[in-house]
């Protein structure tokens, strides 16, 4: 599912932020938010795609 994998890249993405943002990087702090953001919709994507395969 073409989804989940982008899922996984957004999350692999995010994380190499937040280590920056721990360390006090704000601008990597700001640019984690937007990337949960664009987790959130996927996640929601991802179930509506496993709703339709189960229907």
């Amino acid at each position: 599912m073409q989804e989940f994998d982008t899922l996984k890249n957004l999350v692999e993405e995010a994380e190499m932020d937040l280590q920056k943002a721990q360390s006090g990087n704000k601008a990597a702090g700001t640019r984690v938010r937007k990337k949960m953001q664009d987790i959130k919709a996927a996640a929601q994507t991802i179930r509506a795609k496993v709703l339709e395969m189960r229907d």
